[in-house]
C-alpha cells in the first residue's frame, strides 16, 4: 500500500514542483536584458537594453565572468527611457568602459542576458558567412542546389525588338524568397560586394570558385559572387542603345516551389524580360509610374565603373559610359513593373543614383573631370535621403535607401565642397536621432517593409559619416544601436539574420521554399525585418502557421514573426544581405583601424574659415589636413641649429618668429640665414620681447601705440638685414604670445595680422624649468600633442602649433630633440606641415 502511495505522491510532487518553478519563472519573465548575440568589440561601444512588462525601475547591472562565475564589472542603468513597445520601463546599459575579452552574461534586477562574447575578433567571418545566401539565391546554375534554374529567360517586353524576342539573360541572383530578379537590387548589391572588398579585402577569404562551388581559385569568394552579378547586369545592358529592368512579374507569387524552371509566363520556360522605357508598365490593371531610365541606369553605371576599376575590365568600362549617357538623356526613374498585385518597387529618386554613377567613373578615369563635376550637381537633387527622420514611406520608395553616392563623391573632394557633402550626411543623420534618442533602443528608423534594410543602410551612412570623412564619433552609439539592432538587441531578442550566431537566437523559419519545402538552411540570410502593427494588419495573404514564440513582444507599434506565413517581417533578401555584408566588413575593420579609403577631418561650418581670438588668428581654416610649426626665439637660440638641420633633412617646412634682438645677434647669423635658403618663413616678434598687456588684466595695455609702433618697426628694420620686408613677412607674433583686442587692432592699422598659437596642447609649455610650478617634461608635451590629435573631431587640422628655439640652461629636458618622433607621427597621420602664410592664404 505504501508503495502505491509513493507511485501517486512522488509524481504529485514532482508536479507541483514544477508548477512552483513555472510560477516562478513566470515571475522573472516580466523583465528582460536584450544584447548584441553575435558580441562586443573589445574597445568599442558597448549596450544592453533592460525592458519590462512592469513599471519597475533598476539602478545598475552587473556583468559575470562564464568560466568563473564571478562578478567582474558593475555599472549603473543611468536613465529610465520609460515604455516603447511591449514593454512598460527600460533602461540602456551601458558598459564600454569594460574591455576585458570573454564570455559573459550581464544580471539587471531579476534579469540575465543570454551570454555573449567580447573581444578584439568577435565579428570576423560575419560578412563570408552571409556570402552563403549570396550563392543559394543564384539563378542559373546555382551551387547550393548544385542544379541549374531559369535557364531559359527570356522573352522581351516593351522593348524596340518585338515583343516576345528571345535574349539570353540568364543568370544573377533571385531578388528574395520569390524568383523575380531586378536590375534595381542587383547592381545595388553588386556595387556593395565590390564596395566591400575595396575598402576591406581583409575581411574576406577565398573557399569558392567562380561557380559558387567548394574550392579556391585566388580570389576572394566576394569579388566571385561580385562577378556573378556583373556577368549578369552585362547581359541587361547587352548594346549601348538597350537596357533591360527586369525578369519575371509577380505571377511568379503563385505558390511556393525550390527554383527550376517557371512555365506559367505563357512561353514554356521563359520568362519575361521588361525594357528599359521612360513610361509606366504593368502586366494587368496596376501600373508602375516611370518617367524616365536614371534610376536604373544610374545603378548599371556606379556597379560597372567600380567593377572595372577592379577587374580592370574594358567592356565594363564601356558600358559604364554607355549607361551614364542613357541616364543623362532621360532623367526621371525606371520602376519596376507590378502584375496582378498592387505591390512593385515604388522608386521615387534617381539624381542619388548618376551622382554616385559621376563619381564612380570619375573614380575610374580621373583624367575626365566632367564626371566629378555632374556628380557634384546631382547631389544637390537629393542632399537628404528623404525617409530620414520620417515616420513612413512607400515600398522602396527611397532606394537604395540611402546615397550612396555622397560618399564616393565627398572622398574625391576638398575644402568647402567637401565639407557641403558631408553635411547633408550629418543632416540627415541628426534627423533620426532627434528621434532614436526617445528610446532606449535608440530605434529612429521607420518599420516599414525592409525595416531591417533601412537599419543596415542607415547603418553604414554613419560608418561613413565618422570613419571616411570625419572622425566624428558624435553618433557612433546611434551606429552600434542599429547594428546591435539587427542581431538581438531588439524587442523580441532575436538576431534578423539567419544562422548569425550559430549559438543565438536566429530564424528557423523564415518566409522561404528553401527552409518550407526543402528544409535547408538559409545561412547568412538578413530577413525583411519589423513593421508597423497597422501596416501587418492590411496586408493581404498573410496567415501565421505555427503558434507566436515571439506572442509577448508583439505590439501596437511593431510585429515580428519567425513563421514562413509572414512575408512582410521574415522575407529574406538579396539586396538586404548584400548590404549587411558590407556593413559587416565595415564593423570587423574598426577593429584594425584601418581603411583603404583615405580619411580626412572636419568638424563644423566654422571649419571653412580660420579661428580669430581677439583679433588674432589661433587657427587655420579645419577642412583639410594642414598644420604650422612656429617656432619662436629672442635671449635663447641653443636648438636653432639643431631645428634647421632637421627640417632641411626631413624636408619641412615651418615658421620662425624672431625679436629684433634675436636677428640682431651674430651668433644666429649663419642658422636665419640657413633658414632663409630653406624657404622657411620668417617673421617678426617684437624688437625688445615687451609684454603688451597685464597677465590678469588683459584689457589694461602697458605700453602706448607709439611705444608699440616704434618697437615693431625695430623688429623689422632687423629683419631688413636679411632682405625680409614687411611685403614678405605680414604674419606677426607677439611677445610673450599675448596680446588683447587692442593690440591686434594696432597691428592691423600697420597693414599686418596678428598670430598666435591654437591652444589645447603643452607644445608652448616647453620653456618651463623644474622649479615651476606649470612645468611639463618634454614626453608629456609631446603626449599632449598626440592625444589631442587623437581625441579631438578635427585633429591637429589648421593647427599653428607653437615651439621654442631655445631655453635657458635649468630645462636640460630640451623639447626639439622629440621633433623627429613629432614630425614622423604628423606623416603617418598624412598630415601637410607648412608655413604660415601657406596654412592662412
Amino acid at each position: 500500500m505504501q508503495q502505491n502511495m509513493n507511485k501517486y505522491i512522488i509524481p504529485l510532487y514532482i508536479s507541483l514542483l514544477l508548477s512552483i518553478t513555472g510560477f516562478q519563472a513566470m515571475a522573472q519573465t516580466n523583465s528582460w536584458v536584450r544584447i548584441n548575440l553575435l558580441g562586443y568589440q573589445t574597445f568599442n561601444s558597448k549596450v544592453a537594453v533592460w525592458c519590462s512588462k512592469e513599471q519597475t525601475a533598476i539602478t545598475g547591472f552587473t556583468i559575470i565572468e562564464v568560466a568563473s562565475n564571478k562578478t567582474v564589472f558593475t555599472g549603473k542603468a543611468g536613465k529610465p527611457f520609460g515604455a516603447y513597445g511591449p514593454f512598460t520601463q527600460t533602461y540602456r546599459l551601458n558598459f564600454s568602459a569594460f574591455k576585458k575579452p570573454g564570455r559573459y552574461v550581464i544580471k539587471a534586477g531579476t534579469a540575465t542576458s543570454p551570454e555573449f562574447n567580447i573581444g578584439a575578433d568577435v565579428y570576423k567571418g560575419a560578412a563570408d558567412f552571409c556570402l552563403r545566401y549570396m550563392r543559394q539565391q543564384r539563378s542559373g546554375f546555382n551551387p547550393f542546389l548544385k542544379d541549374s534554374c531559369h535557364t531559359h529567360d527570356g522573352y522581351t517586353l516593351y522593348g524596340p525588338m518585338p515583343d516576345s524576342t528571345h535574349i539570353d539573360v540568364s543568370g544573377g541572383w533571385h531578388d528574395a524568397s520569390d524568383y523575380l530578379q531586378y536590375v534595381t537590387t542587383s547592381a545595388n548589391a553588386t556595387w556593395h560586394l565590390l564596395a566591400a572588398y575595396r575598402d576591406f579585402p581583409h575581411a574576406f577569404t577565398d573557399e569558392h570558385q567562380e561557380n559558387g562551388l567548394p574550392g579556391k581559385n585566388g580570389r576572394a569568394d566576394v569579388l566571385d559572387e561580385a562577378r556573378w552579378g556583373l556577368n549578369w547586369l552585362l547581359k541587361m545592358h547587352p548594346r549601348k542603345d538597350w537596357l533591360f529592368n527586369q525578369i519575371a512579374d509577380d505571377r511568379d507569387h503563385h505558390g511556393m516551389r525550390l527554383p527550376k524552371e517557371d512555365s506559367f509566363y505563357g512561353r514554356g520556360f521563359e520568362r519575361p524580360v521588361y525594357f528599359c522605357t521612360s513610361t509606366p508598365q504593368g502586366f494587368g490593371k496596376n501600373k508602375n509610374r516611370s518617367t524616365g531610365l536614371a534610376s536604373t541606369a544610374g545603378k548599371f553605371a556606379s556597379a560597372f565603373a567600380l567593377g572595372a576599376t577592379l577587374f580592370k575590365d574594358t567592356l565594363l568600362k564601356s558600358r559604364a559610359l554607355s549607361a551614364w549617357a542613357l541616364g543623362v538623356e532621360k532623367p526621371g526613374v525606371c520602376q519596376t513593373a507590378p502584375g496582378r498585385s498592387p505591390y512593385f518597387y515604388e522608386e521615387d529618386n534617381y539624381t542619388d543614383d548618376m551622382e554616385l554613377a559621376g563619381a564612380s567613373i570619375y573614380n575610374m578615369d580621373p583624367a575626365h573631370e566632367e564626371y566629378l563635376n555632374a556628380a557634384y550637381k546631382y547631389a544637390k537633387g537629393e542632399t537628404i535621403t528623404p525617409w530620414l527622420g520620417a515616420d513612413t514611406a512607400r515600398h522602396y520608395q527611397w532606394y537604395p535607401f540611402i546615397n550612396l553616392g555622397h560618399n564616393e563623391l565627398a572622398l574625391q573632394l576638398q575644402g568647402r565642397e567637401r565639407y557641403e557633402i558631408t553635411g547633408y550626411y550629418k543632416q540627415g543623420i541628426d534627423r533620426v536621432w532627434q528621434k532614436a534618442k526617445q528610446n532606449a533602443f535608440y530605434r529612429g528608423i521607420p518599420f516599414i517593409w525592409c525595416s531591417n534594410n533601412l537599419t543596415t543602410s542607415f547603418a553604414t551612412q554613419c560608418f561613413f559619416y565618422r570613419v571616411g570623412l570625419t572622425n566624428d564619433y558624435t553618433y557612433y552609439e546611434l551606429e552600434q544601436a542599429c547594428f546591435d539592432w539587427l542581431l538581438g538587441c531588439n524587442p523580441w531578442g532575436t538576431s534578423m539574420v539567419y544562422g548569425l550566431p550559430a549559438w543565438g537566437d536566429t530564424p528557423t523559419d523564415p518566409h522561404s521554399a528553401f527552409t518550407h519545402i526543402g528544409h535547408y538552411p538559409i545561412d547568412g540570410g538578413l530577413v525583411d525585418g519589423p513593421v508597423y502593427g497597422n501596416i501587418y494588419k492590411n496586408l493581404i495573404g498573410i496567415t501565421l502557421n505555427e503558434p507566436d514564440e515571439y506572442a509577448a513582444f508583439q505590439s501596437d507599434l511593431v510585429v515580428y514573426h519567425d513563421d514562413y506565413g509572414d512575408y512582410s517581417t521574415n522575407e529574406p533578401t538579396m539586396d538586404g544581405t548584400a548590404t549587411l555584408i558590407y556593413l559587416l566588413a565595415a564593423k570587423d575593420n574598426d577593429r584594425q583601424e584601418v581603411m583603404t579609403q583615405p580619411t580626412r577631418r572636419l568638424v563644423s561650418a566654422s571649419a571653412l574659415k580660420n579661428t580669430l581670438s581677439h583679433g588674432a588668428i589661433t587657427r587655420g581654416a579645419e577642412v583639410s589636413q594642414k598644420l604650422a610649426l612656429v617656432f619662436t626665439g629672442d635671449e635663447y637660440g641653443d636648438g636653432a641649429a639643431y631645428i634647421a638641420r632637421l627640417l632641411q633633412q626631413q624636408k619641412v617646412k615651418a615658421s620662425f618668429f624672431f625679436t629684433g634682438r634675436f636677428y640682431r645677434n651674430a651668433a644666429n647669423k649663419a642658422v636665419i640665414q640657413q633658414l632663409k635658403q630653406q624657404g622657411q618663413y620668417l617673421g617678426p616678434h617684437s624688437d625688445q620681447h615687451l609684454l603688451y598687456c597685464d597677465w590678469t588684466k588683459r584689457d589694461s595695455l602697458l605700453v602706448t601705440k607709439k611705444q608699440f609702433s616704434q618697437d615693431l618697426d625695430n623688429n623689422y628694420a632687423a629683419m631688413q638685414a636679411y632682405g625680409i620686408s614687411k611685403k614678405q613677412a605680414p604674419y606677426f607674433l607677439p611677445p610673450f604670445e599675448w596680446y588683447n583686442d587692442t593690440i591686434a587692432a594696432w597691428t592691423k592699422q600697420k597693414g599686418l595680422q596678428l598670430v598666435n598659437f591654437t591652444p589645447g596642447t603643452y607644445s608652448n609649455a616647453d620653456y618651463t624649468t623644474p622649479d615651476m610650478k606649470n612645468y611639463r617634461n618634454s614626453a608629456s608635451i609631446l603626449d599632449s600633442i598626440i592625444n589631442y590629435e587623437q581625441q579631438n573631431i578635427s585633429g591637429l587640422n589648421g593647427f599653428i602649433l607653437l615651439v621654442h628655439v631655445g631655453t635657458q640652461a635649468e630645462r636640460t629636458d630640451k623639447f626639439y630633440y622629440q621633433l623627429p618622433r613629432l614630425i614622423n607621427y604628423l606623416r603617418q597621420q598624412k598630415y601637410t606641415l607648412t608655413t604660415i602664410n601657406e596654412l592662412l592664404k
